[in-house]
């Protein structure tokens, strides 16, 4: 390997880890939207592809780590895959033991990391011989991914009537830019697309603003008050073996190995399965929710990596809801990457190693010392000088730049309609990973629809 690209991959993980440091530790930012916006520009700026693969795996690692802390300090879920730990973080910290919970986050995600990447290499090359013959049936796999998802989410019946509409919606938009001579026939537009989804709840949130008993509703005269404890530096040691108990390292390093087989299935979902799974095997309150946090921890790192460095390796197909939502770039971002010529096609074995490797080390090291250190000084900060709606505002001006360069100002439009049908769909309880397998489903949904 060239010794300047080498140099590259690791500016890429380093400004990816103080990058999302901040990030992490704004309340409420979604991984999908802060991820993939980015990890786009990066593309579409002519990175190398290996500084790329770099730049998001170190991006995750950090931000699934710092997207906890929020919940830890002031319980306030960082981001999607935190707020299951709301609940156990709180207990915690009401007794005084945000000091250690933090701690556990952070040995949990590296117990997660360190498992996750080598076992999901692993489960590549095992599947990769397979691919020839998976990938003609990847228009149905999604269609039976997102009929998956409806099934096991709390809302099944709206789930899975949602599937048919939104995949004519996707298509309908489709034809009118072909139409209208907007875009080439046959040109697939699906990163702006795949963008509406992604700020579909912030968009009705937004829009509800304009009703005025709604903004009514939401005038407040009072202040929120957020205690960020002081006592987070008084345990310095940085041993994860000293600081997880023997069955908290048992429950996190079998949750995460699990947790790779069934890449396929929603990260949410498997952390909530196995961290109230091993929780619920304990009396003792206390033991209870650290045991949750820990196992919680290691598995959003678990789940994320292998959901991956899994479908990337062995297909070329986004066929995890992790590829499809926060790593949807990596496999199709036009005119750089398609469906038939993305990392997939381009990288080596031994490059996909390197990138996965210097950008796990890079940001495992340094995120899990900065957090152990200097968890409450950031959160300070943050919350006190980086206005959450500012971070919002920027994310949304470059989602809707995109959609423009993809389409033209009518894709403006379009992708707030998809943001609107979608952001209620999901307040209603359709979950983001059905839209997604839905977005990629849609051609193939309609054409046999047609057929009937």
């Amino acid at each position: 390997m060239d010794i300047s690209l080498f140099i590259q991959m690791v500016v890429a993980a380093i400004v990816a880890v103080v990058l999302y440091t901040f990030i992490g530790f704004v309340p409420g930012t979604d991984e999908t939207s802060v991820l993939m916006p980015i990890t786009l520009a990066i593309i579409l700026a002519g990175t190398e592809p290996i500084v790329v693969l770099t730049f998001f795996i170190s991006a995750v690692i950090t931000l699934n780590l710092t997207n906890a802390m929020p919940t830890a300090l002031v319980g306030l879920p960082g981001g999607v895959m935190s707020s299951p730990m709301i609940e156990h973080a709180l207990y915690l910290k009401n007794r005084g033991l945000s000091t250690i919970t933090i701690k556990k986050m952070a040995a949990g995600s590296l117990i997660g990391t360190v498992i996750s990447i080598p076992v999901a290499l692993l489960l590549a090359n095992l599947l990769t011989p397979f691919a020839t013959t998976i990938k003609p049936y990847a228009p149905l796999l999604f269609v039976i991914g997102a009929v998956f998802l409806s099934l096991i989410g709390k809302h099944k019946i709206l789930a899975l009537f949602s599937i048919i509409p939104l995949a004519m919606l996707f298509q309908s938009l489709r034809h009118l830019y072909w139409g209208t001579g907007v875009v080439a026939e046959g040109s697939n537009i699906t990163t702006s697309f795949f963008l509406g989804i992604t700020i579909g709840p912030l968009v009705i949130s937004l829009f509800s603003l304009l009703n005025k008993q709604t903004r009514a509703g939401m005038l407040t005269d009072k202040l929120k008050n957020i205690t960020i404890p002081n006592d987070l530096n008084a345990e310095r040691t940085l041993n994860p073996f000293k600081i997880l108990s023997r069955q908290e390292l048992k429950s996190a390093s079998l949750a995460s190995l699990v947790s790779n087989f069934i890449f396929v299935l929603s990260p949410v979902g498997l952390v909530i399965l196995f961290g109230e799974a091993v929780a619920k095997r304990k009396k003792d309150p206390v033991e209870k929710a650290s045991t949750a946090i820990t196992t919680m921890s290691a598995l959003a790192h678990s789940t994320y990596l292998s959901g991956i460095i899994i479908p990337l390796i062995a297909l070329g197909i986004p066929l995890s809801p992790t590829a499809i939502g926060p790593g949807g770039a990596l496999f199709n971002a036009p005119p750089i990457f398609t469906i038939d010529h993305n990392l997939h096609h381009i990288l080596s074995r031994g490059e996909f190693v390197w990138a996965i490797v210097v950008g796990a080390i890079i940001s495992s090291v340094i995120s899990y010392v900065i957090i152990i250190r200097y968890a409450g000084r950031i959160s300070k900060f943050v919350l006190t000088r980086i206005p959450h709606e500012a971070v919002l505002g920027l994310f949304i001006s470059f989602i809707l730049l995109l959609a423009y360069m993809d389409a033209g100002v009518i894709n403006i439009f379009g992708v707030l309609l998809i943001g609107i049908t979608c952001g209620t769909l999901n307040k209603m309880g359709v979950n983001y990973g059905i839209q997604f397998m839905t977005l990629y489903a849609a051609p193939w949904i309609i054409e046999k629809l047609v057929g009937l």
